[in-house]
């Protein structure tokens, strides 16, 4: 694999839908979180935070939440119907929209809350805060691979961001979806690399 241009002074890292509700152990898709835990995915993820948070890159956690009112939520795809019938549900204000362990969530970093659509950058703070950042390279890490990280990926490339995915530092269902959109999606798009080399990049100097 390509070793990626992540220099930590054009580098963010954004971690996707890591919530309680979504990869904790009270989530409303238990089969994402079971994968995301037994994968080692979601370690992995509170390895990179902590790698990013110590090189001095910065991290934005993005994260999913709707309104308990339902407010201007959307509702036209049967996915957003069914999440409204789960029974947990992402709320503002809830544990569930809370950034999960083992997760550390530092003074520095961004937390970019949204309340419609599928993607944590189209309609968000996202875009202009990395560019008042001066951030040029996005490293994308969470879930799922089935809609918000794809999503995530071609909506940044799209803006002219050059984007690394570490591919053991995503997860979607079925396990071998994930496999699948990464060769024959992002692969087309962004530079795909592993967590540990993107450690190694980070890793402070001998």
């Amino acid at each position: 694999m390509p070793q990626p241009d992540i220099d930590p002074a054009t580098t963010a890292l954004l971690t996707v839908e890591c919530q309680n509700g979504v990869v904790g152990e009270e989530s409303a898709l238990p089969e994402l979180a079971k994968e995301a835990r037994d994968s080692g995915m979601l370690g992995r993820v509170a390895a990179l935070v902590d790698a990013a948070h110590a090189a001095g890159v910065q991290v934005l956690h993005a994260v999913a939440e709707r309104r308990p009112d339902g407010l201007a939520a959307n509702a036209n795809a049967r996915l957003f119907r069914a999440a409204g019938k789960l029974p947990v549900r992402q709320l503002t204000g809830t544990r569930a929209v809370q950034v999960a362990a083992p997760i550390e969530v530092a003074g520095n970093d961004l937390v970019v809350r949204r309340l419609h659509g599928l993607s944590p950058i189209s309609g968000t703070d996202v875009d202009a805060l990395l560019r008042n950042l001066g951030i040029r390279t996005l490293v994308v890490a969470g879930v799922s691979s089935n809609i918000a990280i794809p999503n995530t990926v071609f909506d940044a490339v799209n803006l002219g961001y050059r984007v690394v995915v570490p591919s053991d530092a995503i997860a979607g269902v079925p396990a071998a979806y994930t496999a699948e959109v990464i060769r024959n999606s992002l692969a087309l798009v962004a530079t795909v690399t592993t967590a540990e080399a993107v450690l190694a990049q980070w890793a402070p100097a001998p």
